[in-house]
């Protein structure tokens, strides 16, 4: 295989006695019976994996006729690694990150370990069963990291490992708690750009205690892998300060090497190209007898040395690849000795020791019946016996019961943790001032929390993509610092140049800066906000970006909501009101992103007394068992603040909407509003009640809440019949039924106009469906259509009887 390339071999149950191999004295505390076990329960394991996709996809009943799936051939590629890791390797401190394609294997481990059921197999891909792709969320047994959009479960590992160092540097983690992070990861994922990214990102923070352990099959979903990848790869790693160590020859290889004409054969090894290497795994041992020797045959002894091998064993020895061989992978992650970040480079076969192994349309390829039972014969498995765990084995069967007891990983089977809960001050922070900005208002917040001493300040973590102070996270910087291991001063203060930002980085620091990579900052968000679950030591992580980048790193940010990670992410500046950055920084469609996203509340305040309500129950929900995480889309434009007229206005406010002037019973139209549009929305209010005394005037701080109340009430009457009541609902209850109603806001019409679905009304929708451009407010709202004249021309098409 080209400069480093090569292929693994079938799974042979009747492999040579591991008594016969060379001993295994470099593996702390791995003797030779538990390599035996090991190997048994690697065997038991690949078994599981393809027995639980076949069941699923041939054995189940099709209610459908749709194909199930399940990725036999990347399950069989990274199945010694998993072994070697769950079986022995792995401390229940570590935390894993697995190939979203090998999920069978992983859901086979658990099930030896007592952590998955049987029923949960049976329904493999099915409702209720195991996941197609490890999830924390979904999955009943011990997943730490969700997997499943290629390279973003590798990328979380390294903000996981900066997220360990942070508790640890407070003293809420003990030494002896602290983990490795690790991701097995396909090498297909290293096309993923968010890996570099946090690669990047991790030289920045000195990670450590990362393992980045790369199943190099060299196949990917379509085809072979170019052959000058693996070069770059190893060099990419080591300028970033990683190890990295490769595992190419397994022990079987290693020892034909040192025969009469072995060097010949590594050679031919290392300089056959992927595809090749890949197309003589899949055809056999006869194929690489014939190949090899008209290649070399020429060189001293080649012949003697193949021909001391049948086809059999010459394949067993042409695929004995690093990342199949069980020794040389225990006594390579065993006598890792320091918290270095590693890279290991694992050669294997894709689809090892299965009929299409090397095959390069094996990524979704499926045993058939024929081929299944066959597996079963030489797995020495009875009928009816497939998904025993140590069918084929009994006479071993009390022993390998034994040991997997004792596996280090499994020593406290509980690895969720609980954590405390941080009561929110009632005095909870809510600036004064007649003219605001809620960018403006969330800095103030921020910093009035940092001054204070709360529980609720020393767990409050904040971050940005290199954006702390135009996003107005300054203050709080200044008063908590910035987190870094080691202390480093703050040069401009030392050389007494005058600066308003005081950042010194300290371990005690409560920011962590990031660089301009929206992806990471997702991340990030993610690593912090499941530290409770993880490591028992819960983090209130507050993220600010600009709003328009959420889509930069929407994947990231879908991914640690499926994780059900808890953060506060606030926006800012949002839509066209950003009026002189131009298209390129305004926002259009973040309000409909975030309605759309689970685990997400959206809000977009108006006032300073909302925004500071909001706060004050995001930072409780973010806490809670049935909780999630906030999204605050803010604005740089200050406008007037309001008084109140009544004191439970925050309980409408955190339920969606309420009456900012209430309609006439008789009243024809209504004016509905989100967020920066407040002062427009209240003019052309003032004017239409001149000609429609009883038009009310609507506040929308989420329209994300009002949407799902809605829903939840209608799928209520549609499940339990009655009449079960939103609060949307009860509010529009006010107008009457030929009423209408003219939405504004600052972003997509789509995120108010659903309203008339409501009760009925009809709807004039107004809002920004193209992209913006540089101007001053005044010009962008009047082309754009959102000033005041637009809204009362919306009110008078609104008014038509049509």
């Amino acid at each position: 295989m080209a400069k480093s390339e090569a292929k693994a071999a079938p799974n042979k149950p009747n492999r040579a006695p591991i008594t016969n191999q060379a001993p295994i004295n470099r593996v702390p505390g791995v003797d030779l019976d538990q390599l035996e076990l090991i190997e048994l329960l690697d065997k038991k394991v690949q078994w599981l994996s393809a027995w639980t996709i076949h069941h699923a996809n041939h054995v189940r009943p099709s209610r459908d006729g749709l194909k199930v799936g399940g990725h036999q051939a990347s399950s069989a590629s990274l199945a010694q690694v998993m072994a070697a890791l769950y079986f022995s390797v792995l401390k229940p401190e570590d935390r894993i990150a697995v190939k979203p394609h090998a999920s069978p294997v992983f859901h086979a481990i658990q099930y030896l370990f007592g952590n998955q059921s049987r029923d949960q197999l049976e329904l493999f891909r099915g409702l209720g069963g195991a996941q197609s792709y490890p999830s924390r969320s979904k999955d009943k047994d011990d997943v730490d990291f969700s997997t499943g959009s290629v390279g973003l479960g590798v990328a979380i590992t390294a903000f996981a490992s900066i997220a360990q160092d942070y508790l640890q540097s407070k003293g809420w983690l003990a030494d002896e708690k602290v983990g490795r992070m690790i991701a097995l990861m396909g090498d297909a994922e290293l096309d993923e750009g968010n890996i570099y990214e946090a690669l990047i990102e991790g030289v920045k923070h000195e990670l450590r205690n990362t393992w980045w352990i790369i199943d190099y099959n060299r196949q990917s979903l379509d085809s072979v892998t170019s052959d000058r990848m693996f070069t770059r790869y190893d060099d990419i790693f080591r300028t970033a300060g990683w190890k990295v160590e490769i595992l190419k020859y397994g022990k079987l290889q290693q020892a034909a090497f040192e025969k009469p004409g072995g060097q010949h054969l590594r050679e031919w090894i290392d300089n056959a190209p992927n595809s090749l290497y890949s197309a003589l795994t899949y055809k056999g041992g006869a194929a690489f007898r014939e190949r090899i020797l008209e290649d070399i045959g020429s060189q001293p002894k080649v012949k003697d040395l193949l021909a001391s091998y049948d086809d059999e064993a010459l394949l067993e020895v042409m695929t004995n690849l690093g990342g199949h061989d069980l020794e040389l992978l225990l006594e390579t992650f065993h006598n890792v000795d320091d918290d270095q970040p590693r890279c290991f480079i694992a050669y294997t076969v894709k689809g090892r020791g299965l009929p299409f192994q090397g095959h390069k349309d094996n990524h979704a390829g499926l045993m058939n019946p024929t081929q299944m039972e066959e597996l079963r014969k030489r797995m020495g498995i009875e009928p009816g016996q497939e998904w025993e765990p140590f069918a084929g084995m009994e006479s071993r069967a009390e022993e390998l019961g034994k040991f997997l007891e004792t596996v280090p990983f499994v020593n406290k089977r509980n690895r969720r943790h609980d954590a405390p809960r941080y009561a929110v001050p009632d005095d909870f922070p809510c600036p004064a001032g007649d003219v605001q900005a809620t960018q403006v208002a969330f800095g103030k917040i921020m910093h009035d929390l940092a001054k204070g001493d709360s529980e609720l300040a020393a767990r409050i973590v904040t971050t940005s993509p290199d954006v702390t102070v135009s996003t107005n996270l300054g203050g709080w910087v200044n008063q908590r610092g910035i987190f870094n291991r080691r202390p480093v001063s703050d040069v401009f203060k030392d050389e007494n140049v005058i600066s308003p930002q005081r950042w010194v980085m300290t371990p005690n620091g409560q920011h962590v800066e990031l660089g301009i990579a929206e992806n990471n900052l997702f991340l990030v968000l993610g690593a912090l906000g499941m530290t409770g679950s993880l490591f028992g030591e819960r983090l209130l992580p507050v993220g600010t970006l600009y709003d328009p980048f959420i889509c930069r790193g929407l994947d990231a940010l879908n991914y640690a909501c499926y994780q059900d990670a808890r953060f506060m992410m606030v926006a800012t500046p949002a839509g066209i009101t950003l009026a002189p950055e131009g298209g390129a920084h305004q926002s259009i469609n973040t309000p409909v992103i975030g309605m759309a996203q689970d685990k997400l509340v959206t809000f977009e305040p108006a006032y300073v007394d909302e925004l500071s309500a909001i706060m004050r129950w995001g930072f409780d929900y973010m806490q809670q068992d049935d909780g999630g995480s906030v999204y605050l889309r803010l604005s740089t434009r200050a406008i007037p603040q309001i008084n109140r007229d009544r004191d439970d206005w925050a309980d409408d406010v955190l339920a969606g909407a309420y009456w900012q002037v209430e309609p006439s019973d008789d009243a024809e139209v209504a004016i509905v509003y989100s967020g920066v549009l407040a002062p427009e929305a209240l003019r052309a209010l003032a004017v239409l009640r001149d000609d429609v005394p009883g038009a009310g005037l609507l506040a929308v701080p989420s329209a994300d809440l009002c949407h799902a109340g809605w829903s939840k009430s209608l799928r209520h009457r549609q499940t339990h019949g009655g009449r079960e009541v939103s609060h949307i609902e009860r509010l529009l209850s006010k107008l009457a039924p030929g009423s209408a109603l003219v939405t504004v806001t600052d972003g997509s019409p789509l995120s108010l106009s659903w309203l008339g679905s409501v009760r009925g009304h009809r709807v004039v929708p107004l809002g920004v469906e193209h992209f913006g451009q540089s101007g001053d407010i005044l010009d962008l709202y009047r082309v754009y259509r959102l000033d005041d004249e637009a809204i009362l021309d919306a009110c008078a098409t609104a008014l038509l009887k049509y």
